[in-house]
């Protein structure tokens, strides 16, 4: 597991332990942004060893860019790499309730569609880079209060480290912490559910939308034909699959929308290097459907 000091990896440490004993490792990432990372890291260690759970600490250097995207992304791939050299295919790591519903207010704020306020899964399927394998990650405290897994480790006697970033305002999920704190009517655990729900939505969507592709898609001729009429959340699943198919990357639903809107209009789009066009395709030997289609788009002449 995934432990930085703070209050809730170090519950989520102490209450694994509890549960399976001799069974539990534990790693901390130290980015090296602070001059006390490296001495919180090794904290972390000096409580696994008081508690008899194995320890490392794992040195990261981060590229240039979001910061905080950049330490997760780097985080998560240490913590994979090294979990997989081990031979354990699982690791967790600490959102609780309170997170989750931060990070419910943060999407809600950015006008994020089902997938984004679906929010932290419980689990998920993590593939290290550098090498061949997957592992399970889990969350398994997001039923779980901030102020609960406080209280496990004050009664545990063990001072957690503090994060300057998670009060500083530079940070969006810092400024929805503060700005909800007072808010004695919002309840994390019922967003938290919320959440829970709208990602049973995603997979009921997903399926329908795998369902259409299927009964709706002609592959044809280096090229797919859809079929109109569908609600606009399941054409959006569906175009994403079909510029996937013909070899697009680093979508957008934002993007795939637009382009719809513009074929819908009678206009063509091109996104991910593939051309859509709003044509009349036959599908059978005297009668054509009103369809979108989609093809790789053509090589550009030189000079232009």
């Amino acid at each position: 597991m995934a432990v930085s000091g703070g209050p809730d990896s170090l519950a989520l440490l102490l209450l694994a332990n509890a549960a399976m004993p001799g069974r539990v490792d534990a790693a901390t990432v130290d980015h090296g942004l602070r001059t006390e990372s490296r001495a919180e890291a090794e904290f972390v260690g000096e409580v696994c060893a008081q508690i008899g759970v194995p320890h490392a600490i794992l040195s990261v250097e981060l590229a240039a860019g979001n910061t905080q995207a950049m330490a997760r992304a780097a985080r998560y791939e240490a913590l994979g790499l090294h979990f997989t050299q081990m031979g354990v295919a699982t690791f967790a790591t600490a959102h609780h309730a309170d997170d989750q519903a931060e990070t419910l207010l943060m999407r809600l704020n950015r006008g994020s569609g089902l997938s984004g306020l679906a929010g932290v899964r419980p689990s998920s399927i993590f593939f290290p880079a550098g090498v061949v394998a997957e592992m399970l990650l889990i969350r398994p405290l997001l039923g779980w209060r901030r102020e609960e897994l406080a209280a496990i480790v004050a009664e545990a006697g063990i001072e957690p480290v503090k994060d300057p970033s998670n009060t500083d305002d530079a940070y969006e999920r810092a400024r929805i912490r503060k700005a909800s704190a007072d808010l004695d009517w919002l309840d994390p655990s019922a967003m938290a559910r919320s959440a829970r729900y709208l990602a049973e939505a995603e997979v009921a969507v997903e399926h329908i939308v795998q369902q259409t592709a299927r009964s709706c898609c002609i592959w044809r001729d280096g090229g797919c034909a859809f079929t109109w009429g569908h609600p606009r959340l399941i054409e959006i699943g569906v175009v994403e699959l079909i510029l996937e198919g013909l070899g697009a990357s680093d979508l957008r639903k934002s993007d795939i929308a637009r382009m719809i809107d513009r074929l819908r209009s009678g206009e063509n789009a091109s996104l991910g290097g593939v051309l859509a066009r709003r044509r009349m395709y036959p599908t059978a030997e005297r009668t054509t459907t009103d369809v979108m289609w989609f093809e790789p788009e053509p090589p550009r002449s030189a000079g232009a």
